[in-house]
């Protein structure tokens, strides 16, 4: 295997490896950027590539184009097309509605099993930021032989940074022995997102882990896991040829693969490991992660950005100028069509701008 791009070092995995990029996300929380037909994934938020080209260039190392999926719906396939012109046409596997990760998973699950029924497969999200690629193949890498060896679902973890209220955790349990020089744990429980009462426990404990959403298992094992967890998902899509499959699909249940199958499987571990991991899950959250200036401002977009006696202001000028003046621990961000400004901290409320949106059948700006 050749070197990484980036210059990190080659990990070797099992053979009929394959990765699957969750890429059906609406991403309103980075509203007004992000929209339902140009959701997070898509979008330039930390330099010149989008986070599913970062996604890909991060896994191209470990796989051959070809045994990269990106499950996605109607609405982005095109897009998806447009920015991964490395990928084949047959990588883009499309949803015929929105049913929840569950379901989706068992598609691609199926594609799969259409092509290398021993496969050893990885899930990762399109719109995670990661700053180091090395260690998150590394991670994955363990991972990948870690389920290959048996009939585990293999989960990745993050050290947690912060007493974070956004993300679910992974309690780990007691060591199931070492993978690439990484512990591989079994998993306690998986836990939802917490309040920072909570969270803050958590971090103290050194017990729990951030949950990326980053799965790995043998096909054959997730298929079974359907088959005794979700029969009804099951069921209704293998009730027909895969060719047939957009036919019965919106018949399936919604359900995602946390709750629907890895809250309830006892067959399941984790590899503690710290690549750097971010959901990007709101603008403040970017702020926190992007390089600032001295009077800690972060500036972001192709427009033109003027500031005089501001600081810790983030500002996404899309493509007219934008100029602060004497203002501190703002959002700012510009788009064609609207703009969105409020308290840095109050960055996750652009939910009841949306919320309101939605109210008014204002579909154009959502």
């Amino acid at each position: 295997m050749t070197a990484p791009p980036d210059g990190g070092a080659a990990h070797q995995v099992p053979p009929d490896t394959f990765v699957v990029v969750l890429a059906g996300g609406e991403g309103t929380r980075m509203w007004p950027l992000s929209r339902s037909r140009r959701p997070k994934q898509l979008l330039q938020l930390n330099g010149p590539r989008s986070l599913i080209q970062q996604t890909v260039d991060r896994v191209l190392p470990l796989v051959r184009p070809e045994r990269i999926l990106i499950i996605t719906e109607h609405s982005h396939a095109e897009d998806l097309r447009a920015q991964l012109p490395e990928l084949p046409d047959a990588s883009i596997v499309v949803e015929p509605t929105r049913r929840g990760t569950a379901p989706a998973l068992l598609l691609a699950a199926l594609h799969i099993k259409a092509r290398a029924p021993e496969a050893t497969w990885a899930s990762v999200h399109a719109d995670a930021f990661i700053t180091r690629n090395d260690e998150f193949r590394r991670t994955l890498a363990a991972a990948l032989d870690a389920a290959a060896q048996g009939d585990l679902l293999v989960t990745t973890g993050v050290a947690p940074g912060f007493p974070s209220t956004a993300y679910g955790y992974i309690q780990r349990g007691e060591e199931l022995g070492r993978v690439h020089g990484l512990p591989l744990c079994r998993v306690a429980r998986f836990v939802e997102k917490p309040d920072l009462e909570t969270a803050q426990s958590y971090v103290r404990s050194g017990q729990y882990l951030w949950n990326p959403g980053v799965f790995v298992w043998k096909n054959a094992a997730l298929l079974d896991a359907f088959k005794t967890h979700q029969p009804e998902i099951y069921d209704v899509l293998t009730s027909v040829p895969l060719s047939e499959i957009d036919r019965v699909y919106p018949d399936a249940k919604r359900e995602t693969i946390d709750v629907g199958i890895m809250e309830r499987v006892r067959n399941v571990a984790t590899i503690p490991s710290d690549f750097g991991w971010s959901d990007i899950g709101s603008w403040a959250e970017l702020w926190e992660l992007s390089p600032r200036t001295e009077d800690g401002n972060v500036v972001l977009g192709s427009g033109r950005v003027l500031i005089a006696d501001s600081q810790n202001n983030l500002v996404f000028a899309d493509g007219r100028t934008v100029a602060l003046v004497g203002v501190s621990d703002l959002v700012v961000v510009e788009t064609a069509d609207a703009v969105f400004v409020c308290p840095r901290a109050r960055a996750q409320d652009v939910k009841s701008i949306v919320q309101q949106l939605q109210s008014e059948g204002r579909e154009e700006l959502l």
